[in-house]
Formats: structure tokens, sequence, C-alpha cells
């Protein structure tokens, strides 16, 4: 019973990071919006949360992402995260500049991934406030 607890709490805790990470990724597009040759970035989500969760192939096995095996090769992904839920996002219009970043696109997801990354929270808290009233007998 306490495995099926954990899980809950884990999997959640793991969108939370995720989320964060994509937070991360989405303001720094928008700080570089203005620079020159800048590629914005973005995580696939729910690859990244398969992966986390231990629902995605291991990294090196067949259908999963593959593994750095040489000092020499480029790093797996940024901030811990494998390179195959980093994207680079697509170019909605050409700039002179060649940079990618669509500020609009950029708020709207910024905006949708704060609120999701808030519900998540909540369900927690919940999850968490109603294990503390069982445990007390409230």
């Amino acid at each position: 019973m306490t495995n099926r607890l954990t899980d809950t709490l884990d999997f959640q805790s793991q969108a939370l990071v995720l989320r964060s990470e994509r937070q991360r990724l989405i303001a720094s597009n928008i700080a570089n919006a203005e620079t020159p040759g800048y590629v914005a970035r973005d995580i696939d989500f729910a690859s990244a949360l398969k992966q986390a969760t231990g629902a995605a192939p291991a990294p090196g096995s067949p259908g999963g992402p593959l593994l750095t095996t040489h000092g020499a090769h480029f790093p797996v992904g940024a901030g811990g995260r494998e390179a195959s839920t980093l994207q680079f996002a697509t170019q909605a219009q050409s700039n002179l500049d060649n940079n990618t970043v669509d500020m609009d696109r950029e708020r709207a997801s910024f905006a949708d991934n704060a609120v999701k990354y808030e519900a998540s929270l909540r369900f927690v808290n919940g999850q968490v406030s109603t294990l503390m009233s069982a445990i007390k007998g409230q």
C-alpha cells in the first residue's frame, strides 16, 4: 500500500521538476528574444515525464536514447535532461537575425506551464493533506 502512495507522490514530484525545468527554458527564450542567432528551446514534456518515471526505454536500450561512450562526444542534454526531450522551436516567421523566438508563443507557453505547475502543486498539497488527516485519525 505504501508503494501506491509513494508512486503517486513521486510521479507528481517528477512532473513538478519537469515543469520548473520547462519554465526555466521558456524564461531563457524570452530573455534572449533580441539575441541574434539564438535558437529557442523547449522540452517534450510527455517524453521527459515517461523517461523520468521509468515508463520509457532506458538509455542505450533498443528504442531508448543514445549514450555518450567517449569524453569527446557531445553532452546528452542540458540540466540533466536527455537530449531526446529537448527540442528546438520551429520558426514561425523568418527574421533577419536568425532568432527563432516567437514572443507570442513563448508568452502563451509560459502562462500555460505556470497554470499546470500550480495545478500539480495543489494536487500534491491535497494528497499530503489527506494523508496527514488519515494519520491523525480525523
